[in-house]
């Protein structure tokens, strides 16, 4: 009996000692042993289908890195504010999205880790298309990998085309402005304009390949503003004769919609210039419009249009560097990619994934990946917005005849300057 008692203190005894023990051990949070390490991925978001996608493709990426997790940050109002406020606090987030239009400025203060380093010839840098991959290139290093981009086509109705007697899309501008006078019409014939043959887009990302097209430079090897050049006045004079002189086009404003998307689909204008956001749009709010795309026609015998891109960037502060780049490289690889742009609502700046998902056969998007060869980034310099906002508002000004286009530049290029020079005195 009493050894029967011995026997069960000894064994309380032991579990005792056995939950002393447990209690001192640290389990470990993942079938690795170690704690995923979190990286901070800040961006904006066009969609909800374009948040969907993105949140997919995350998911796909910690499945295949159980040691990284991902916390994406969507920042969607006064992002580049928002962006620069945190980078001075320290508080940035480890990879985000940078424009190539804001590029310049966030390249040149040393607040993004170069990639330079990171690249392995496994990772095929070659297959980019340059024109984008130069975009975020300064100072002989690499700072950002674009994502996707669109750069910009003619838009036009097939029907109105018909109606019209017109079979093919314009070559050349001249082409354009007559089509367009073809293709204005007063249904009603109460001097109302039904439809307007084109719609312009006031903007200086959209009128930047008119500036160059005779030769003009938005800004020189300084930053400062020289698109009120003579040369850069002929490209711009193309779009005011049109719509004072022509009075064959119409801006957003004047047939009461909200962009050159809602006005063409709506039948409000023939054509418009647009890039590939402009196709999921209208084949799903405007499902009976008929359309096509083409080139943009040639202006002074020289072939362009524009690019937009935005590239993922890694944060120069980041205590997580290796990791870091294991989001950006898989986000930006063949693998990431495909996944990202396989619906169509963006265009894959790798070469080899716009073959195997077969962009640059799509009959509409066809015009849309042969124009990156030849197309301008969408960059003004290390100031954008002192150049782009005093342009816009000008601009506007001498499409509506309230000054002359001289003027109204030169006064846009003095304004620009003058605040490039404020800032830089800074």
């Amino acid at each position: 009996m009493q050894t029967n008692v011995l026997k069960f203190l000894g064994l309380l005894v032991a579990i005792a000692l056995c939950v002393i023990g447990c209690q001192n051990l640290t389990f470990p949070s993942t079938s690795s042993g170690l704690t995923p390490i979190t990286i901070k991925l800040g961006g904006w978001t066009a969609s909800p289908a374009e948040q969907k996608l993105l949140k997919e493709l995350l998911q796909d990426f910690e499945a295949n890195h159980p040691s990284i997790k991902v916390r994406h940050e969507v920042i969607n109002d006064q992002y580049m504010d928002v962006m620069k406020t945190r980078l001075v606090g320290e508080a940035a987030p480890d990879v985000f999205y940078l424009d190539a239009f804001e590029a310049p400025f966030f390249m040149s203060q040393n607040v993004l880790e170069p990639l330079d380093a990171y690249i392995t010839p496994e990772f095929d840098l070659a297959d980019f298309e340059e024109t984008l991959l130069n975009s975020f290139k300064y100072s002989h290093h690499i700072y950002g990998l674009p994502k996707d981009y669109s750069t910009l086509a003619l838009f036009y109705n097939k029907k109105a085309f018909a109606a019209a007697g017109l079979s093919t899309p314009p070559t050349t501008w001249n082409e354009l402005r007559t089509y367009s006078k073809k293709l204005t019409v007063d249904r009603n014939r109460d001097g109302r304009i039904d439809q307007y043959g084109f719609g312009e887009i006031p903007e200086l990302a959209r009128q930047a390949y008119k500036i160059k097209a005779f030769g003009g430079q938005l800004v020189d090897q300084n930053g400062y503003a020289v698109f009120a050049s003579d040369a850069g006045l002929r490209g711009l004079q193309l779009a005011v004769d049109q719509y004072k002189k022509d009075r064959s086009s119409a801006q957003k404003s004047d047939v009461g919609t909200n962009s050159g998307s809602e006005m063409f689909g709506q039948g409000k204008v023939a054509m418009v210039i647009e890039g590939n956001w402009a196709i999921p749009y209208l084949t799903e709010t405007f499902p009976n419009l008929e359309f096509a795309t083409a080139e943009l026609p040639s202006i002074n015998n020289n072939k362009s249009t524009m690019v937009f891109t935005v590239a993922y960037v890694m944060n120069k502060q980041t205590q997580h560097k290796a990791e870091a780049w294991e989001l950006i490289s898989y986000l930006t690889g063949k693998e990431g990619m495909t996944k990202w742009t396989k619906t169509g609502f963006a265009l894959p700046s790798r070469q080899s994934v716009a073959q195997e998902l077969g962009y640059d056969q799509d009959p509409l998007r066809t015009a849309l990946v042969a124009g990156v060869d030849y197309a301008i980034p969408w960059q003004v310099g290390e100031y954008p917005a002192a150049i782009m906002n005093n342009f816009d508002n000008q601009f506007v000004s001498a499409l509506l005849g309230q000054q002359p286009l001289q003027q109204a530049m030169q006064r846009a290029q003095d304004e620009a300057n003058e605040l490039i020079k404020a800032i830089a005195m800074e």
